[in-house]
């Protein structure tokens, strides 16, 4: 198994891609990982961390001493985005079990996000909504393209006292066509 299909393997996983998401754009301790992702247990925790230290996806920035024992503070790594080649090499069985995953790891999020003491959708600029569009070729990759460059171009914001991490996923699927429709 190559470094991508283990880096795929190992960051498929809903608690170990709630880790990673935990860690998008900054760095933090055990401690303060525990406690942003509260409901994996601590023993969990240290598993799903060891796994994603060896497969490359999160890195060790700092080590210091605290009482006796050696606090980690941890950052993203080097393999936590797949290769565009692993992607395309990927079976239909791979790509199913990476979307399931993906889907799953959604899921866990908006169910952490209902758990808050206050739930405002409109004020927390949730939303989730679908819409078929009717595109050629060239004009998909025209949407795709403003979308991945709006994105980009907030990729790199620093997180400050006024600036909340917000998960933003897009899916896009060709739609059946219906016997009858135009071609």
């Amino acid at each position: 198994m190559g470094t991508n299909e283990r880096a795929a393997d190992v960051l498929l996983h809903p608690q170990r891609l709630a880790i990673v998401r935990a860690l998008a754009g900054v760095q933090l301790t055990t401690k303060e990982l525990a406690e942003r992702v509260s409901d994996i247990p601590q023993a969990t925790l240290y598993r799903h961390l060891g796994l994603l230290l060896d497969a490359g996806i999160i890195a060790v920035v700092s080590e210091r001493k605290v009482r006796g024992t050696a606090e980690r503070t941890y950052a993203i790594g080097s393999q936590a985005i797949l290769s565009q080649e692993a992607f395309e090499q990927a079976t239909p069985e791979d790509h199913f079990r990476y979307f399931a995953t993906y889907i799953g790891g959604l899921l866990d999020e908006f169910g952490r996000y209902l758990q808050r003491p206050t739930v405002d959708l409109a004020k927390d600029g949730v939303g989730y909504r679908e819409v078929v569009l009717h595109l050629t070729d060239d004009e998909l990759r025209d949407l795709l393209t403003e979308i991945r460059a709006a994105i980009a171009a907030r990729a790199d914001n620093d997180l400050t006292p006024d600036r909340t991490p917000r998960l933003i996923s897009t899916v896009t699927i060709p739609v059946d066509r219906k016997t009858g429709d135009p071609e």
